[in-house]
């Protein structure tokens, strides 16, 4: 790679983890070709964007960044990212879904990065992989919102019922 090429992917590098809300670092060691194509669809299904980088350029293009140096152990061997833009649990979701798969078991989570913080493997797998998506906050979010209303209009409606239930029971006593 000569020298301008090299600052093209850099700024590339580092223009992804300028705008990525979360970035999971896979070790792809040992997979079949079927297998790591498998997996690129599945992100490219879920929006995230994966690269297989060098960690060098990954290296140069995190030199300013204020967690450059604890990802050092995640950047040996083989690195791939995985780049979530909107839904920060988005990726680490697709890798622990294609682990459970055939075809995912050498598939292996390095670290992870939440916001300016580095996650380790096991952390981006347990904890990150479980949150809930931005969708499923939305809907809890509105469920939340909506239950003082609901309760409101059922007590609106208590008084009401409550006559219509002493009318019942005066209109049973009478026919009794």
């Amino acid at each position: 790679m000569d020298r301008q090429t090299k600052e093209v992917a850099i700024g590339e590098i580092k223009g992804r983890f300028d705008r990525m809300t979360a970035a999971v670092f896979l070790d792809f060691k040992g997979m079949t070709v079927a297998s790591v194509t498998k997996l690129r669809a599945e992100f490219r299904k879920a929006g995230v964007d994966y690269k297989v980088v060098k960690n060098t350029l990954v290296r140069q293009a995190l030199k300013d960044a204020p967690y450059k140096g604890k990802l050092d152990s995640a950047l040996v061997g083989m690195t791939g990212i995985a780049w979530s833009y909107e839904d920060p649990s988005v990726a680490a979701k697709v890798v622990k879904a294609f682990r459970k798969d055939a075809g995912g078991e050498k598939l292996l989570v390095k670290a992870g990065l939440l916001d300016g913080q580095v996650l380790d493997g096991k952390t981006v797998e347990e904890q990150l992989a479980t949150m809930p998506g931005k969708d499923e906050l939305r809907s809890m979010l509105l469920a939340t919102m909506q239950a003082p209303l609901q309760q409101f209009v059922a007590l609106l409606q208590a008084p009401t019922q409550n006559f219509v239930y002493v009318l019942a029971a005066k209109e049973r006593a009478a026919a009794e």
